[in-house]
C-alpha cells in the first residue's frame, strides 16, 4: 500500500518529465539533402570521447549519411543536424548500466550550429561537471540533462542560451552525484524558458528563488523537487508569475504557513504540489480562490485544524490529497460536493464523523479513495451500489465493521483493496473470493476477526495479505501470479505438503510466503524446485517437524528462512551452503544436533544468524568471523563450549556506528508491506519482535551455553554494538578495561560465569546503557562512583561476595592510610614547597570526605542524592529518545515519497 501511495505522489513529476521528452521528439522526416559534413565530422568528434557500452551509436560511421543515424534528426530542407536525442532507452529497466552512455562530452558539439535540442538523460557521465560550453550554444531551446550523473556546480554560462524553451537538470535517483549551484542570477536570463525542473539539485545558497523564477515571464512549468530550499517568502503578497500553471516545489524544507501570493495566482494555476514538506498551521481558506485548480497535494505536512469549507469552490479539482497531515475535526461537506474528483486522500489524519451513502453520491468520477488511519466511521447500508467504479480503496484502521462491506462486490475495477485492522468481524461471504480473483494487484484483510475455512479457495492476487486473522481449514490453492502471501496468525492445519506441492499451470513468481503462527504439520517435502523465485519464507512458529531436506538448496534466490519454534531434529543440511544469497537464518527453538558447521562462514551475505534454543555442541567455528555483515547472532540457549573466538572484531558491521542499508538487503524486503522481515529476539531479559528497525539491530547473544576462558580484549571494538549477553556460561578472568569503549551499548549482561576482579572505571563510560547485570560473579572491590552505575539497582550486583558500594548496602572501607610525599629538597627558595603540598592534599582529603563521606555514611542523603542524579538521567535519557525517534519518524516519512 505504502508503495502505491508513494507511486501516486510523484507521479505527476515523472508524468512532467516523460511528456516533456516525447512531446518535444523529433520525427524521423525525409530531407531534400543530405547530412552536412561539418554536422557529421563533428558527431563522429563527439562519438569519439564517449563510452558506449550498448553499442547504441553503432550506426555513427562515416559511409551513412548522419540523418539516418540513431539519435540524429536534420531539417527537412537544408539537412543540417538540429536534434541530438541520447536519452537512455531503457531508463526504466534493469539493464540501464550497461546501456547508458558515458565518457566525456566533446567540444565538437560547438560545431553543430543549429543544434537546437539536445537530450543526454538518464546516462552516466560519472560525477562529471555540467559542461561550460553548453552556454554557449545559442540555438538550444531544449536541453535535458536530467538523472545523467552530471555532478559539482551548474556552470552559470547556462544563462546565455536565451532562446531556451525548456530546462531539466538533476537525478531522481539518491546515488547519483548532486548538483549545486552558488546562485540562480543567471537563470532570469532565459527569457524563453518555459518550463524548469531542477530535481534534488542543492538551491539553499539561493534564498531569492522565488523572486528570480518569476521574472520569467513565458514560464508555465516549474518543478524544484528536493532542493533544499527552506523559504516561500511567506509574507510576499505578489509574485510575477502570470503564465504559471504548474508549480512543484515537494520535499523541500519550509517550515512556516502557505505564502499569501500564492492566492493571487487564481487565474493560471491547475497544478499545485506542496507535498512533503513542514508547512504549519491551518489549511488557509483563500485556496478557494484558485478555481481552475485541477490538482492539489500538501501530505506530508503538518497542517492542523479542520479541512477547510472553501475547498467545495473547487468545481474543477481532479485530485485532492491532504494524507499524513494534523487535520482534526468533522470533515466538512465539502470534498463530497466535488463532481470532478477523481483522487481523494484524507488518510492519517485525525478526523472524526460519518461518512454515509450521502456523502458520496456526487463523486461518480472517483477512482482512488483513501480514509486510511483516521477516526472516520464509514456506515452505509448493506445494498449501497456507489455511483463510482473505484481502482483503489484504502480503508486500513478506520471503522469499516463489524459487518463485511458487501458494497465492494459492485467494484469491478478495483486493483488495490485494503481494509485492514477495520474491525470486521465475522465469517467471510461466500462471494469474497472468487470476486478476489479478479483482482491484479493487492487485497489486505489483515488484523480483523475474520473467519472461514479456506479449504479449496483459489487465490489469484498478486499481493495477499490474510496476517491475523481466524481463517481455518487447509491452505488456499495458488495461482502463478501471486508474488507476496501472507498468512500468519490464522488457525491453519493439515500437512504443509499439500500446499508446496501443488501443481501450477506456469511457473510460480512467488517472492515471499509467510505461512507462521499456525497448526500446520508434517514435514517439509523436496518440492522446492516449483518455487524459483522464493526469497522470504518464513515457517516459524507451526508443528512442522523431521529434518531440513536437503532439497531446500532448490532456492537459489533465497534471502531469509524462518523455521523457528518447530520440532525439526538432525543437521543443518549441508546444501544450504549453495543459498549464497542468503541473508538471514533462523533456526531458534528446534531440536537441531550438531556441530554448527564450519561452512557457515561461506555464506557471507548472512546479517543475521539465530540458532537459539536448539542442542548444538562443540565450540564456536572460528569460520563464523567470516560473516563481516552480521548484525545479529544469537547462539543461547545450546550446549556449545570452548572459548569465544578473538576474531568477533571482523563483523564490520558491528564496529561501525552506521551502516549503507545497500548492506542489508535481505532485511528490508517489503512488498506493499504483505510482509515485512522481522526477528523475535530475547534483549533485556524479555522477548521482542523486531519488523521495521530490525536493520538498526546490533546483537550478539551467546547466553547460557558452556562457553570458557577469558573475555576477548576485541570484544570491546564492536562500538556499534547494542545488546550483548554472554551470561550463564563458564567465563573466568576480568572484564575488559576497555569495555568502556563499546559506547553504543544499551545492554550488557556478563552474570552467572566466574569473573573475578574490579569493575572496570570505564564501564561508566557506557552513557546509553539501560541494562547491566553483573551479578552471580566473583568481582570485588568499589563500584565505581557515576551517574550510570549508580543508576541500577542492587540486583545488577548481587552474588558478589567481595563487591561494595552504592547500590549495594556493603559499604567499602578505607584499605590503607594516605602515602607520604616524597620530595627532593634541591635549595633554600624551594624549602616550603613541602609543606604546601601537604597542606594542599590534607585540604583535599578533608574537601572530598566532607561531600563524599557524609553520602556514604548518612543513607538518607546518598539516597536522596543518587535518585535526584538517576531521575536527571532518566529526563535525559527520554528526552534523547523523544527526539531521536521523531527524527527517525520524519526521515522514514522523506524517504517513503520515493518509490
Amino acid at each position: 500500500m505504502a508503495i502505491s501511495k508513494a507511486v501516486m505522489t510523484v507521479f505527476p513529476l515523472f508524468w512532467f518529465l516523460f511528456s516533456t521528452i516525447f512531446s518535444t521528439l523529433p520525427t524521423q522526416a525525409n530531407t531534400f539533402l543530405p547530412c552536412n559534413e561539418t554536422d557529421k565530422h563533428a558527431l563522429l568528434r563527439f562519438k569519439q570521447h564517449l563510452f558506449d557500452p550498448g553499442n547504441r551509436l553503432s550506426s555513427w560511421f562515416a559511409h551513412k549519411d548522419c540523418c539516418e543515424w540513431n539519435g540524429v534528426r536534420c531539417h527537412n530542407i537544408t539537412g543540417r543536424v538540429i536534434k541530438l536525442h541520447l536519452s537512455n532507452p531503457c531508463f526504466s529497466d534493469s539493464e540501464i548500466s550497461c546501456l547508458a552512455l558515458g565518457g566525456k562530452v566533446s567540444p565538437a558539439l560547438l560545431q553543430l550550429e543549429f543544434l537546437n535540442h539536445l537530450d543526454l538523460s538518464y546516462n552516466d557521465f560519472g560525477g562529471a561537471s555540467i559542461p561550460s560550453f553548453l552556454g554557449s550554444i545559442r540555438s538550444l531551446t531544449y536541453l535535458n540533462l536530467i538523472d545523467a550523473s552530471f555532478g559539482g556546480l551548474i556552470p552559470p554560462q547556462l544563462g546565455n542560451l536565451s532562446n531556451l524553451h525548456y530546462l531539466i537538470l538533476g537525478g531522481i535517483d539518491y546515488y547519483t552525484p548532486s548538483l549545486y549551484v552558488e546562485n540562480l542570477h543567471w537563470i532570469s536570463h532565459l527569457s524563453s524558458l518555459e518550463q524548469l525542473a531542477m530535481i534534488q539539485v542543492d538551491l539553499h545558497k539561493e534564498v531569492h528563488w522565488l523572486e528570480l523564477t518569476s521574472m520569467l515571464p513565458s514560464l508555465s512549468k516549474l518543478i524544484l523537487y528536493d532542493c533544499k530550499l527552506d523559504n516561500m517568502s511567506p509574507s510576499l503578497k505578489y509574485v510575477n508569475f502570470t503564465s504559471l500553471s504548474f508549480l512543484y516545489v515537494a520535499s523541500n524544507h519550509f517550515i512556516h504557513e502557505i505564502p499569501n501570493w500564492l492566492f493571487n495566482l487564481n487565474a493560471s494555476l491547475l497544478h499545485l504540489y506542496l507535498w512533503g514538506n513542514q508547512l504549519t498551521g491551518q489549511i488557509p481558506e483563500c485556496l478557494g480562490k484558485l478555481k481552475y485548480l485541477k490538482t492539489l497535494s500538501l501530505r506530508y505536512n503538518s497542517f492542523d485544524g479542520p479541512v477547510p469549507s472553501s475547498l467545495g469552490n473547487l468545481s474543477s479539482l481532479a485530485s485532492l490529497d491532504l494524507y499524513g497531515n494534523r487535520l482534526n475535526g468533522t470533515l466538512p461537506s465539502s470534498p463530497w460536493l466535488l463532481p470532478n474528483l477523481v483522487y481523494l486522500y484524507i488518510g492519517n489524519n485525525s478526523l472524526v464523523g460519518i461518512v454515509s451513502e450521502a456523502h458520496l453520491k456526487k463523486l461518480s468520477k472517483l477512482k482512488v479513495l483513501d480514509m486510511s488511519s483516521t477516526s472516520l466511521i464509514f456506515k452505509v447500508k448493506p445494498n449501497w451500489v456507489p455511483p463510482f467504479q473505484l481502482e483503489s480503496l484504502y480503508m486500513s484502521s478506520c471503522h469499516l465493521g463489524p459487518d463485511f462491506p458487501t458494497w465492494i462486490r459492485t467494484q469491478t475495477s478495483l486493483l488495490y483493496l485494503d481494509i485492514s485492522n477495520s474491525g470486521i468481524i465475522g465469517v467471510a461471504p461466500a462471494w469474497l473470493w472468487k470476486w478476489a480473483s479478479r483482482m491484479n494487484e493487492l487485497i489486505d484483510l489483515s488484523n480483523n476477526q475474520i473467519s472461514g475455512n479456506l479449504s479449496g479457495v483459489w487465490l489469484n492476487n498478486t499481493r495477499i495479505n490474510l496476517n491475523s486473522n481466524c481463517f481455518t481449514g487447509l491452505l488456499p490453492a495458488l495461482s502463478s501470479n501471486v508474488i507476496a502471501l501472507n498468512m500468519a496468525n490464522n488457525s491453519f492445519s493439515g500437512p504443509i505438503s499439500q500446499f508446496l506441492c501443488q501443481k501450477l499451470n506456469e511457473t510460480s513468481q512467488l517472492e515471499a510466503l509467510d505461512l507462521s503462527n499456525n497448526d500446520l504439520s508434517g514435514e517439509l517435502p523436496r518440492c522446492w524446485k516449483s518455487w524459483p523465485s522464493l526469497s522470504h519464507l518464513n515457517l516459524g512458529n507451526n508443528n512442522l517437524s523431521g529434518k531440513i531436506p536437503n532439497s531446500i538448496s532448490s532456492l537459489i534466490s533465497l534471502k531469509a528462512f524462518h523455521l523457528r519454534n518447530n520440532s525439526f531434529s538432525g543437521s543443518i543440511p549441508s546444501s544450504l551452503r549453495d543459498c549464497t544469497s542468503l541473508g538471514l537464518l533462523d533456526l531458534s527453538g528446534n531440536q537441531l544436533l550438531g556441530n554448527i558447521p564450519n561452512w557457515i562462514g561461506e555464506l557471507t551475505a548472512l546479517n543475521a544468524l539465530c540458532l537459539r534454543s536448539n542442542k548444538f555442541i562443540g565450540e564456536i567455528p572460528s569460520q563464523v568471523c567470516r560473516l563481516s555483515s552480521l548484525i545479529v547472532l544469537d547462539l543461547a540457549d545450546n550446549e556449545l563450549f570452548g572459548i569465544i573466538p578473538r576474531c568477533f572484531n571482523n563483523f564490520s558491521l558491528m564496529v561501525a556506528k552506521k551502516t549503507p542499508d545497500d548492506l542489508l538487503v535481505a532485511l528490508q524486503y517489503s512488498s506493499y508491506e504483505i510482509h515485512v522481515e522481522s526477528l523475535v529476539l530475547m534483549t533485556t531479559g524479555r522477548e521482542f519482535e523486531y519488523k521495521g528497525i530490525l536493520k538498526y539491530m546490533r546483537m550478539i547473544d551467546l547466553s547460557s551455553n558452556n562457553l570458557s576462558g577469558l573475555i576477548p580484549t576485541e570484544l570491546s571494538q564492536l562500538v556499534g554494538l547494542l545488546y550483548l549477553n554472554i551470561s550463564r556460561n563458564h567465563l573466568m578472568g576480568s572484564i575488559p578495561e576497555k569495555i568502556g569503549r563499546m559506547t553504543s551499548l544499551l545492554s550488557l549482561d556478563l552474570s552467572t560465569n566466574r569473573l573475578s576482579g574490579e569493575i572496570p572505571q570505564s564501564l561508566a563510560d557506557l552513557t546509553f546503557l539501560n541494562y547491566l547485570n553483573l551479578s552471580y560473579n566473583q568481582l570485588w572491590g568499589r563500584i565505581p562512583l557515576s551517574t550510570q552505575l549508580q543508576s541500577f539497582d542492587a540486583f545488577s550486583y548481587i552474588d558478589n561476595a567481595q563487591l561494595c558500594g552504592v547500590p549495594l548496602k556493603k559499604n567499602c572501607t578505607q584499605d590503607s592510610e594516605s602515602q607520604s610525599v616524597d620530595f627532593i629538597e634541591e635549595n633554600e627558595e624551594i624549602s616550603e614547597m613541602p609543606g604546601f603540598y601537604i597542606s594542599m592534599e590534607l585540604g583535599f582529603i578533608v574537601g572530598f570526605w566532607g561531600v563524599y563521606g557524609a553520602l556514604i555514611f548518612k543513607k538518607k542523603w546518598r539516597y536522596a542524592y543518587f535518585q535526584f542524579v538517576y531521575d536527571m538521567r532518566d529526563w535525559v535519557y527520554v528526552a534523547f529518545a523523544i527526539r531521536l525517534t521523531w527524527f527517525q519518524r520524519l526521515f522514514a516519512e522523506v524517504v517513503g515519497f520515493w518509490p
